[in-house]
């Protein structure tokens, strides 16, 4: 009993030493202005409204990485994942994606886009089967440690993970929901 009350006592202060020298590392992670994690995705962002992609924000990205990649699937689709957006070589300074993020190769002369599953580049909003239940939509941001894929614009996500292994150093998640 009390070696066991020693070593409480222990981990207890050694907790507190390192949250006072600012050892309590942050949680990289993902945010929208448009949804909360777990909720449902207004439709301007869908294939019923405009179909622009949300704003999604960025923080406390691991030391040494040098770029982001994002990707956006939903997993019920009827006939298996299906892939609404492919983002990528997304600069380490660069901490957010704006609302409607044009649906070009190239954005800002430094991002890439790749191919949804609609077969189109950029962006491509929940637009699941009617009458079903809500759809989960994540988005997936990968923090690598390299500064550019080696992949031209146009690659799929499957291109854009295959390179990425190895590479990541964390993965942040945002979920939204979306039902017709």
């Amino acid at each position: 009993m009390r070696f066991l009350t020693l070593f409480l006592i222990s981990i207890f202060l050694l907790t507190q030493t390192n949250a006072q020298k600012g050892g309590v590392k942050k949680m990289f992670v993902i945010k929208s202005t448009a949804f909360k994690d777990g909720e449902t995705i207004p439709k301007k962002f869908t294939c019923d409204g405009q179909d622009y992609s949300p704003e999604l924000t960025w923080e406390n990205a691991p030391t040494g990485t040098k770029s982001f990649a994002l990707i956006c699937e939903d997993p019920d689709a009827p006939g298996g994942t299906f892939i609404h957006w492919v983002i990528y070589d997304i600069p380490a300074n660069v901490t957010k994606l704006p609302e409607n993020v044009k649906k070009v190769g190239i954005v800002d002369d430094k991002i890439k886009q790749g191919v949804n599953d609609f077969g189109r580049i950029g962006y491509g909003g929940p637009c699941p089967p009617r009458g079903h239940k809500p759809h989960r939509y994540i988005f997936k941001l990968y923090a690598l440690d390299v500064e550019t894929l080696g992949l031209n614009s146009g690659a799929t996500a499957e291109q854009v993970e295959a390179k990425a292994k190895g590479h990541i150093l964390a993965e942040a998640k945002i979920v939204g929901l979306y039902g017709r």
